[in-house]
């Protein structure tokens, strides 16, 4: 039986990792670099590999230490979950919500008052970032995510709606209550490249255009065809309040891309009654919002 590297050196590791730093690792585990240098050392011993390559100014991964790397942070993260199952009950801690900027500014924060209504004991605090997520490093409880990207299949995720899109544009654009696609700048999305191509595909549409522009969130690219630079193409979520206020109109309406959100947990979410009146609410809510419903 082969012997296993100590423990405990495993931590100082990851945090090292993780920060790209053996000063900043020791200042978050609150001992000095030089006591984070020697139990990494003694974990390359262990191994026989080295994990770092020293350098004057810093220290960077070897490829032996990217592997473990990756493992490491996902063992802590899963070891951290069960522990946070063990606890005493959290329910008056508030519960971190991380969501996409525009869905969290567009959609999201505006219908929070309905939540705290039907839930007065749960806090949320809202976390806005996209792509994969880093539970552990971030605090978050339950991610509100796109499934455009693979998540690790311990992961627990539900889901919550389809997702419906269609192109948008000022009221300005539209000309005998139709608009012509080619004579029009189109707007992208440097979050959704494929975004005008899915639509397209969905509805056979296979016009050209005059230009495009693109803009690197959904936020932005809302605003410009608010000012009547071209004709975006956005999920109904993140334009609802942009149509109902008569500053976008969407001439084709929304169809079905074939994507879905889905709402993420290291935890069960029977495990948790914030997380499960959560997810309760924004299907809830989210299904009531897309079109036909």
């Amino acid at each position: 039986m082969s012997r296993q590297p100590p423990l405990n050196s495993l931590r100082f590791f990851e945090a090292a990792a993780r920060l790209g730093s053996f000063v900043k690792a020791g200042d978050e585990l609150r001992l000095t670099h030089g006591a984070v240098s020697r139990q990494i050392r003694l974990l390359e011993q262990s191994l026989g590999v080295d994990l770092f390559e020293r350098r004057n100014r810093g220290v960077f991964l070897t490829p032996q230490g990217e592997q473990l790397s990756a493992a490491a942070q996902y063992a802590f993260e899963h070891l951290n979950a069960a522990l946070e199952s063990l606890r005493k009950p959290v329910h008056h801690l508030p519960l971190v919500v991380s969501c996409e900027p525009t869905i969290s500014m567009k959609w999201l924060i505006p219908r929070l008052g309905d939540f705290y209504r039907r839930h007065p004991d749960i806090q949320l605090h809202i976390f806005a970032s996209g792509g994969p997520v880093a539970f552990q490093r971030d605090g978050v409880d339950v991610a509100l995510r796109r499934n455009d990207f693979k998540w690790d299949a311990s992961v627990h995720a539900e889901k919550v709606c389809d997702e419906w899109v269609g192109p948008l544009c000022a009221p300005a654009l539209l000309k005998r209550k139709q608009l012509s696609l080619p004579a029009q700048r189109i707007l992208h999305t440097s979050s959704r490249k494929n975004a005008w191509a899915s639509w397209r595909a969905v509805t056979k549409t296979t016009a050209a255009h005059t230009g495009s522009q693109t803009y690197e969130h959904f936020y932005l690219t809302l605003q410009a065809a608010g000012a009547g630079l071209g004709v975006a193409i956005g999920s109904v979520f993140m334009a609802q309040e942009e149509i109902d206020s008569g500053r976008l109109v969407a001439p084709f309406g929304f169809v079905r891309d074939g994507s879905e959100y889905c709402l993420l947990s290291m935890l069960p979410f029977e495990a948790d009654p914030r997380r499960s009146a959560f997810l309760n609410w924004i299907r809830a809510q989210m299904r009531f919002g897309a079109p036909g419903s």
